[in-house]
């Protein structure tokens, strides 16, 4: 019997084997039919039903499915509504023209190939003629031809260079600790990327949750790219504006922008695995006062809690809000880490609450899945459930808000369990929107930390939450800030780091850091002092660091290194008002606070060179040029055709389109600024909370043409300004005239600063006093 048995399923497999092998892929087909809809229109082929809509003159939106759908959702985009205008042109048996305003697309009837075109008749993107459009079971494919030129930027969280050409990555996202620099993948899916050739420039976001795939020639055959999943639908849009900036903007207005964050956030955050009462955290933050060093946040990884169950605090914290208050005394506010797993333990509030209410993932057949992770076995939350996210949200009062908790750090959410990939069978939602993790996985990170700040921002009386996450999907940007995960620490991730923040901006996530002085291991003083230089210059300021390694307090590196150390953190705060200014440009048009230099510099070939590519705006005017700790002469590349100035230094003056050999001490990173541009500073305070001088230290740089800056201001803490209490006016330069002019204040909110004094840069010695900083257009004399 055991004979037969055997030899029965030895038939099966080869069976089946020989079956799959006669597989083939199915073609999308010819054109039969066309017929109008909102936004656009809808293409029946051969094999699948196609539907173009235009969602702005510059953004339209391709749909293919092998059903006809019945239904359409997105965790991304809020409104799926087209918006804009697609109108017919020619319709003959052989081709199909549709347009915008400012696109054309060109579609060939047999086989359908659509191509899209600028205004100006300039080829952005066009299918690959013999592959388009493609099946393989329920695997969808969309090949697209390469330009020889062509380089791509974006895809976010990816290792590598920033130009992907000749590379190929997959979004599946996973817990991956102490990750190398090519590893892929990491923690979070941005499935947005832009082509650049010709001089010419797109965007195509593939709004997809399955397990995806990006190839840019990376194969074989160079001449195509292509884009793909293992399930869902082919789902994607062009973005056709005719800059990057324009089509990042375009890109975010369809995903969403971030909220003015809370301003206490951007201050400098200490943080470490380890840290498990409050004599020692309050400590600590004393002593950050006592030795002048500013910051503005202390950190609580797991150990705060009750044997690791989320929304609860061990019995060395008996007093939490007491702490707090102290905490509050010394003007430090707190972020505590909190992962997705709740554990499975009889009479546990989370557990049994969510256990009653079904707002847990489940196996097939409904019994809820159980995973191990810190506190033991755990169920997870089902996020997909608006009921299940209220719930989450809901469970930080007591524990959390009540004590004056108002910063919330989601971790382990890829979702990650002990040793094992989560089974992709378990199940989500309910009715028609029952889904498997297959769907789910490369969004649940979006929808904890979606969960985490509707919960919290509802719960804060007004007041603006800060939300981490480790895991993302486009839209993310909307509730949380992100960092990179656990690094390592080397040089070479000081740089990865850098690449990492700057390609996520490029994909809509502006609030991004990286752990200083890496996650995995023990840095030198010298990297740890230069990874801190390095990340003064990114938004999300975070010294972070695992339980089994060195304590990394900023003082621990000696006495010489402090000072260093301290000289970074007062400049980071002395510059707060140009950072803010910044977010705010990045809360109404989408541009990131870290600007990779094909940004502005698209069309330079020494933006995408290996030896420059870790160069960055920090802002407008900051071009930032990242080494590592062991280097103290570097070569850095200074775009464009305007001249330069080096930050912290003399008034030299620096042609652009120039590469230059530069010192690089430990104490001075090598920083430069745009002629022309215009920085505002503060005096050196110790919080983000601190008054300061009233000073606003305007420094301007001289220049050979006209130049502005948008000052922005509001409370740092509520959403007041979202009903009009901010402060805002456009500061002019004017190179002709010598001359820089304030427009009238916008906004019924009070400038914090009474009096600007005006610092010039290349001017000579000339400078001018202090003078009063008034509502109304002013006009300053810079002879």
């Amino acid at each position: 019997m055991k004979r037969i048995a055997f030899f029965t399923l030895t038939i099966f497999m080869i069976s089946s084997s020989f079956g799959q092998a006669h597989r083939l892929s199915e073609q999308i087909g010819k054109v039969t039919s066309v017929s109008p809809v909102k936004g656009g229109f809808t293409i029946k082929t051969a094999n699948a039903f196609v539907s173009i809509t235009a969602y702005n003159a510059t953004t339209i939106r391709v749909r293919a499915t092998k059903a006809r759908p019945n239904y359409d959702s997105s965790w991304a985009v809020d409104n799926l509504t087209p918006q804009g205008a697609l109108r017919m042109g020619t319709n003959n048996n052989e081709s199909l023209n549709l347009t915008t305003d400012s696109l054309n697309i060109k579609i060939s009837k047999n086989p359908f190939r659509m191509s899209v075109y600028n205004s100006n008749g300039e080829e952005l993107c066009s299918d690959e003629a013999t592959l388009g459009i493609s099946w393989y079971g329920n695997n969808v494919s969309c090949y697209k031809k390469i330009h020889t030129d062509e380089k791509f930027i974006g895809l976010g969280e990816k290792t590598g260079d920033i130009n992907r050409r000749e590379h190929a990555f997959y979004n599946w996202n996973a817990d991956t600790p102490a990750y190398g620099v090519d590893t892929d993948p990491l923690y979070s899916t941005l499935p947005f990327f832009i082509g650049i050739h010709d001089k010419v420039c797109y965007g195509i976001f593939f709004d997809n949750t399955y397990k995806s795939y990006f190839n840019f020639g990376g194969g074989a055959n160079q001449e195509l790219f292509y884009f793909g999943a293992d399930d869902g639908d082919m789902n994607y849009y062009v973005f056709g504006g005719s800059t990057v900036p324009d089509i990042i903007k375009d890109y975010t207005a369809l995903t969403g922008r971030t909220p003015m964050p809370p301003l206490w956030s951007l201050g400098f955050q200490q943080s470490r695995w380890g840290y498990d009462n409050p004599d020692q955290l309050l400590s600590i933050a004393k002593t950050f006062r006592d030795k002048k060093m500013p910051a503005d946040v202390m950190v609580c990884d797991i150990n705060y809690m009750d044997h690791y169950k989320v929304f609860t605090w061990s019995n060395k914290f008996p007093d939490v809000k007491g702490m707090m208050d102290k905490m509050k005394s010394m003007q430090f506010d707190m972020v505590t880490i909190i992962d997705p797993g709740i554990k499975v333990e009889k009479g546990y509030k989370a557990y049994e609450e969510g256990l009653a209410k079904n707002y847990f993932a489940t196996y097939p057949g409904g019994k809820p899945y159980i995973g191990h992770v810190w506190p033991g076995p755990c169920h997870f939350p089902d996020f997909t459930k608006e009921a299940a996210r209220k719930w989450w949200g809901n469970n930080f009062k007591q524990s959390h808000v009540d004590n004056g908790i108002r910063g919330f750090w989601n971790d382990m959410n890829e979702p990650s369990a002990w040793g094992k990939e989560i089974p992709t069978l378990i199940e989500f939602g309910e009715g028609k929107d029952k889904q498997t993790l297959n769907g789910v996985k490369n969004a649940y990170g979006l929808l904890m930390a979606r969960s985490t700040f509707e919960g919290t921002k509802k719960l804060m009386n007004g007041q603006r939450p800060f939300v981490l996450t480790r895991a993302s999907y486009p839209g993310v940007q909307k509730y949380s800030a992100q960092w990179t995960g656990d690094n390592v620490s080397s040089d070479e991730h000081i740089l990865l780091g850098v690449r990492l923040i700057n390609s996520m901006g490029v994909t809509g996530v502006p609030y991004v850091g990286m752990d200083i002085g890496g996650f995995m291991g023990n840095p030198t003083p010298d990297m740890f002092v230069r990874w801190m230089s390095v990340s003064e210059f990114t938004p999300l300021f975070r010294n972070h660091t695992h339980i089994d390694y060195n304590s990394r307090e900023p003082w621990l590196f000696g006495d010489a290194n402090t000072d260093k150390i301290r000289k970074v953190l007062e400049e980071r705060y002395q510059l707060m008002p140009y950072l803010y200014s910044t977010f705010y440009q990045a809360h109404t048009d989408g541009m990131p606070v870290n600007r990779m230099l094909p940004i502005d510099y698209t069309y330079d070939n020494n933006a995408y060179d290996n030896r420059f590519q870790n160069q960055f705006l920090f802002g407008q005017n900051m071009l930032v040029c990242p080494v590592v700790s062991t280097t103290n002469v570097t070569s850095a590349y200074l775009p464009g055709s305007g001249n330069w100035y080096r930050f912290r230094s003399e008034d030299k003056v620096y042609k652009g389109g120039q590469i230059y050999n530069v010192d690089a001490p430990l104490t001075d990173l090598p920083v430069f600024i745009k002629a022309g541009a215009i920085i505002p500073m503060q005096c050196t305070v110790q919080s983000t909370k601190e008054k300061g001088d009233g000073i606003l230290y305007l420094h301007v740089w001289k220049g050979d043409s006209n130049s502005s800056f948008v000052y922005y201001e509001d409370d740092g803490e509520t959403y007041q300004y979202e009903q009009g209490q901010f402060y805002k006016r456009s500061i002019n330069y004017d190179a002709t005239g010598n001359k820089l002019s304030f427009s009238a204040k916008e906004g019924s909110y009070s400038c914090k600063f009474k009096q600007v004094k005006v610092i010039l840069h290349g001017f000579g010695q000339q400078q001018l006093p202090v003078c009063d900083l008034k509502d109304d257009a002013m006009q300053i004399n810079l002879k």
